[in-house]
């Protein structure tokens, strides 16, 4: 099942703003055309204030939602207010928590928008307002679906926000696989940070990843794998740093796809980031995830 409304583009932000906001969409469409359309549910559950309370401070959820930042917050959340903002970032949410419930059930979920990992506790920054993945993996345990949850941060930019809420967790491993030259220029501490340098080619890349599998999933035994499946690791993502090929991006994809498959491991994937003024090729990069499912056995 892959989760999608199309509030996810429904946002007005100033012109050249930084954020690809459209790219929701046009996925959409790519998907639909490429024989995934059975598979997307239009979500439209909200999350709550308990749940987003698992991982923000409350005061903080409350003046997001309504409208009570002040003006620092908002400059430093990358995007300016509005009501529409405040519906589109619960439904998300909401989204990503419904994904992981239903992967843990039936196998794979995906949702179509998703991956805020720079949200911390008290504050929104680099165009995350609450931590999804962190969400979702502290409602799995809360709920009592899920007694230890591995969450594999593969966008160029480190789970910075991730690191710090999950920080005294034991039962939620974070493992960030990432560009060392890049934003945040101050790291926080996952469980498995994978600093990798600027210019990092595919092999070096793909090499790491099976690392970075094979060692948390042996000393973790996860009941359930949230990827933050970001495209920004692509050569010429303009936020990247990194130079991996087209190829190695679905490398990527297939490598973890077939990892969880053979090892029985739930995978929920949510989309990150992914920086090009082209939104066709910034679409054609994402939609990578979703040729590799489309060769798996999760949908066999």
């Amino acid at each position: 099942m892959l989760y999608y409304n199309p509030i996810y583009s429904d946002l007005e932000l100033p012109e050249r703003h930084r954020f690809p906001i459209l790219k929701y969409a046009e996925l959409k469409k790519q998907l639909d055309d490429i024989g995934l359309a059975e598979h997307i549910f239009v979500s439209r559950k909200k999350a709550t204030f308990a749940q987003l309370s698992l991982c923000h401070h409350p005061d903080y959820v409350a003046s997001f939602c309504q409208g009570k930042m002040p003006t620092s917050d908002i400059k430093r959340m990358g995007f300016p207010w509005s009501e529409n903002l405040v519906e589109r970032t619960l439904i998300s949410v909401g989204a990503s928590i419904h994904a992981a419930h239903l992967a843990l059930e039936q196998g794979f979920a995906a949702n179509l928008s998703g991956g805020y990992h720079h949200a911390y506790a008290d504050k929104a920054t680099g165009f995350c307002i609450f931590n999804d993945l962190a969400i979702a993996a502290c409602d799995l345990i809360e709920t009592g679906k899920a007694e230890t949850v591995l969450i594999l941060d593969c966008d160029v930019h480190q789970g910075d926000g991730t690191a710090a809420i999950l920080r005294e967790r034991s039962d939620i491993i974070t493992c960030s696989i990432h560009c060392e030259q890049n934003f945040p220029r101050l790291k926080e501490l996952s469980d498995y940070d994978f600093a990798l340098p600027r210019d990092t080619q595919d092999e070096q890349y793909i090499d790491t990843l099976e690392q970075a599998l094979s060692l948390c999933t042996r000393l973790h035994n996860p009941d359930i794998i949230l990827y933050n499946a970001g495209a920004d690791i692509f050569a010429l993502d303009e936020l990247g740093n990194f130079a991996i090929s087209l190829e190695g991006v679905i490398r990527r994809e297939e490598l973890i796809l077939s990892y969880c498959h053979q090892q029985r491991i739930p995978l929920m994937c949510a989309l990150g980031g992914g920086y090009q003024r082209n939104l066709h090729c910034l679409v054609n990069v994402h939609e990578q995830l979703f040729q590799a499912l489309l060769r798996s056995n999760f949908l066999k």
